[in-house]
């Protein structure tokens, strides 16, 4: 008998959906399907594969309140997140719609008695195992520059957004988009580690990129060493919010609380680690809590909700843990702390002060609605700070001298860094870490590169 993948609302607890997790039999015959679809359509000029995706830009647009409407139900974001989470979809298929084909064009190299180009050419059928805290946007990151340069895709979505991943698959063929070219596997949880293994390894399968845990892109880029397929990992992220002595304290502070609460703090860049300057940081403390504590948790399906529930109770139980033996280990409770006494997975907006290396808000990825503030003496303890995590993903330096600004962010490793902006992905710049952040660039030209043959043609007379 068959599994059943069962999605629950995390802002009530109740059930939504049952769907029948699918069989060695059904995903061999979707492998098959797949693999048939993406050698059709990598030879469809990128001109015209373009120009679908400039289509899914518009059928995008006229679904958002539907897609938004999943996201809300079945992860907790609140509504006008979701629906932004949409819109941005739809920008970057824009993007890719206008410039994905001037990037795959050919590149001539003078070359001495003979005529030499570059190309970069489709790879094939890739795998995407894709998290559930940005339902709708980790999949169109990475599926709209794949399908512009030639590639099909296996969607291996959370089982908590099933509605979501079954809903994207029907929207590409709305779209345009020929049938089975972006197929959605509905694998139940336990089968995942086995299934994903499998897939690396079969032939018709050319790489896999997966947004998710250290634990699931360990075990995935293991999977793809072993089968020597290029893997792209979009991992955790602990990043710094480093606020100098010069900077607008009040500004610095604002940005912040926005910085670490969107999407109730479930995002793998959402600054985490509050390193402020020692001079400035009572200043920047009050002016975060204050704001923290006017953040409105409550029904994400509500316009004027800030803060939803956490996806799963399994990651509640967590913060609170992280909590409990920070606080344990030294840190001071400023405000929150604590589940919400209510239906659903809700938990406090919580800042911790007096945490730094040995605290576990500080030292581990904290996926949820906790900040940990840290005093720095100078700008090299604010380096070393910084640089004091196995993570490396995004950076944001706060001050009034952007130069200054730069020079530091050039000692802090990281995949991106921001100066007196909140690191967010943009489809126009490349996206991605660095240490146990993951490697490989989604977004921009490098990210449609990423999952391209690039392939040297040399031709003499």
């Amino acid at each position: 008998m068959s599994a059943t993948i069962r999605t629950t609302n995390p802002a009530t607890g109740q059930p939504l959906a049952e769907y029948e997790a699918w069989d060695t039999v059904r995903i061999e015959a979707a492998v098959e399907r797949a693999h048939a679809a993406a050698r059709a359509w990598a030879r469809v000029p990128a001109s015209e594969r373009a120009t679908r995706v400039g289509h899914l830009a518009h059928v995008l647009a006229e679904h958002k309140e539907a897609l938004a409407h999943l996201a809300v139900t079945e992860m907790g974001k609140p509504v006008g997140e979701a629906e932004g989470e949409v819109s941005k979809s739809a920008l970057t298929a824009e993007y890719y719609a206008e410039h994905g084909p001037g990037i795959l064009a050919d590149e001539r190299v003078d070359i001495d008695g003979a005529e030499a180009w570059v190309a970069h050419e489709p790879i094939g059928l890739v795998l995407a195992v894709m998290p559930w805290n940005f339902p709708i946007w980790q999949v169109m990151r990475f599926a709209v520059p794949s399908l512009v340069a030639g590639n099909g895709i296996l969607l291996k979505h959370a089982s908590n957004v099933t509605g979501s991943a079954l809903a994207l698959q029907d929207l590409f063929v709305e779209a345009g988009f020929p049938e089975h070219l972006v197929t959605t596997l509905v694998i139940a949880d336990g089968a995942v580690p086995e299934v994903t293994s499998r897939l690396i390894e079969d032939d018709r399968v050319a790489a896999v990129t997966l947004t998710g845990s250290n634990r699931a892109g360990a075990a995935v880029g293991s999977a793809a060493g072993r089968a020597a397929k290029k893997s792209v990992l979009e991992l955790g992220g602990s990043d710094a919010f480093v606020v100098l002595d010069d900077a607008d304290v009040e500004a610095a502070a604002a940005a912040a609380v926005k910085a670490r609460f969107t999407n109730s703090g479930q995002s793998c860049v959402c600054a985490k680690r509050f390193i402020i300057a020692a001079s400035v940081v009572d200043a920047f403390t009050a002016a975060f809590v204050a704001g923290v504590e006017a953040l409105r948790v409550g029904d994400p399906r509500e316009r004027d909700t800030q803060v939803g529930p956490l996806a799963r109770n399994d990651l509640r139980a967590a913060i609170q843990r992280q909590v409990e033996k920070s606080v344990a280990a030294g840190a001071r409770l400023l405000t929150g702390g604590k589940a919400l006494p209510r239906d659903g997975y809700f938990y406090q907006p919580t800042v911790l002060a007096d945490t730094g290396p040995g605290i576990a808000a500080f030292d581990e990825e904290t996926f949820g609605p906790l900040a940990a503030i840290t005093v720095a003496r100078d700008d090299e303890d604010a380096v070393r700070l910084a640089n004091a995590t196995a993570y490396g993903l995004g950076l944001s330096i706060w001050t009034s001298n952007p130069g200054r600004g730069v020079a530091l962010a050039h000692r802090i490793t990281s995949g991106a860094a921001f100066v007196n902006a909140i690191v967010a992905s943009d489809p126009r710049l490349p996206f991605g870490g660095t240490k146990r952040s993951g490697y490989g660039r989604e977004l921009a030209a490098a990210g449609i590169r990423e999952f391209t043959n690039t392939r040297t043609y040399w031709v003499t007379a």
